[in-house]
């Protein structure tokens, strides 16, 4: 246990200073923590390993990092830009699936198997990166991030689907529809009742802490709603970042549930004044929440690096070049071209595409199922790691060029 301290306090520093020295020299902090991951990780000095304890604090971290992408999501806005986000993010997971497995079986003249897998791992944009990447950029309110944002958690969900698709062919050679249906049925609606259900228990909240006696109620409450909430999507089939996305929309200052005036009766003025928003709470929770989400979300952006040995990788070889060259292709395109299929601007178009491109932690587990089940080759898994990465950090720099270009631009207004 004591070994574990030391661990952390490794990953901890590590990805504060890396993140602090990339900030400096002007490219997002969380490439430096990306970089820290690589560093500390097996690819280098070897003092961290993907260690069972530090993957669920760094799943902490992300869980936390969605509920403050939610506190700060304005549902209603997001629903006033329509189909665009699910146009990108059925797009984006048809476009890299279909290319991904065309290059798999047509062209490198892979088994239906690998190249499902292949389609897979191109599939799924890592929600976590591309939020951390718009927030460094200061562009987590612009409009543009409402749409990607409504498109990466279609996206992850549909990626779920996918994997559950996948895992279950890999393991008895045919797929039950019925039971892939079941789970998005499941995960539709614990996605449509989980907020209102979070408004109610916020009140409750909101109520008891005005009459605490004891520091700390406020930050205990909303901590254990979020895990709940992680769990009940665990359960139902969703990720676990869901859980704290619907907790946060629940606890925002943007949402309330309003079914008539103030003159519709008792029962009426009862609900409206429960499912009310609530932007001093709001304020205040966010306050209380930031130390804790600065703290524990690196990790998560650490340990994606240190899941990234590249000792794996023959680098020698010409198969894995000529590899990764055909995946990369396909995974930028493929994201890329899905942002130019929705009424916007050029601009904008192209600035969705690059934000959908990072694949970061969801890619990683698609390959690794697949490595471990053998269906992917080492080589292959290692053309797969080289594409997860630069698809992970291209779209950082891509974006922050971009929004320093054109931040003035006249269509980004």
């Amino acid at each position: 246990m004591h070994d574990f301290f030391l661990l952390l306090a490794v990953v901890l520093l590590a990805a504060r200073f890396c993140s602090e020295l990339f900030a400096r020299f002007g490219i997002p902090g969380v490439l430096g923590e990306l970089f820290a991951g690589v560093l500390i990780g097996p690819t280098f000095l070897g003092w961290v390993a993907p260690d069972d304890t530090l993957k669920t604090l760094a799943e902490v971290g992300i869980i936390l990092l969605l509920f403050e992408v939610g506190m700060d999501t304005d549902i209603f806005r997001l629903a006033r830009t329509g189909s665009k986000p699910i146009v990108v993010a059925l797009l984006g997971v048809a476009l890299p699936m279909g290319g991904g497995y065309l290059l798999g079986h047509e062209i490198l003249h892979l088994g239906l198997l690998p190249s499902l897998f292949i389609a897979g791992t191109l599939t799924a944009t890592s929600i976590g990166i591309t939020v951390r990447v718009l927030d460094d950029v200061g562009q987590r309110r612009s409009h543009e991030a409402q749409i990607v944002l409504g498109a990466a958690v279609l996206d992850d969900v549909l990626g779920v689907l996918v994997l559950a698709f996948l895992y279950q062919f890999a393991q008895s050679g045919n797929v039950g529809l019925a039971d892939i249906g079941g789970v998005a049925l499941y995960i539709f609606l614990f996605m449509l009742l989980a907020p209102v259900i979070g408004k109610a228990v916020g009140a409750v909240i909101a109520h008891f802490d005005r009459k605490s006696a004891a520091p700390g109620l406020l930050l205990t409450m909303a901590m254990s709603l979020i895990m709940l909430f992680s769990w009940l999507a665990h359960v139902v089939g969703a990720p676990e970042i869901m859980g704290g996305f619907a907790a946060g929309i629940a606890m925002s200052q943007h949402f309330h549930v309003s079914l008539g005036g103030k003159n519709e009766g008792v029962l009426l003025r009862g609900w409206n004044k429960m499912f009310a928003a609530r932007p001093e709470m709001s304020h205040h929770l966010e306050e209380q929440m930031r130390p804790l989400i600065h703290t524990f979300t690196p990790l998560f952006f650490v340990m994606i690096g240190v899941s990234m040995n590249f000792r794996e990788i023959d680098f020698g070889s010409p198969a894995i070049w000529l590899d990764t060259a055909g995946l990369l292709v396909v995974a930028i395109v493929g994201k890329l071209a899905a942002g130019y299929f929705i009424a916007e601007n050029r601009l904008r178009q192209t600035l969705i595409g690059l934000a959908m491109i990072p694949r970061g932690e969801v890619g990683l587990i698609f390959a690794q199922i697949g490595y471990a089940q053998k269906i992917l080759s080492p080589e292959l898994y290692a053309s797969i790691l080289l594409v997860i990465a630069i698809t992970t950090v291209l779209p950082l720099f891509a974006l922050k060029w971009m929004y320093g270009r054109y931040a003035d631009h006249p269509s980004l207004t």
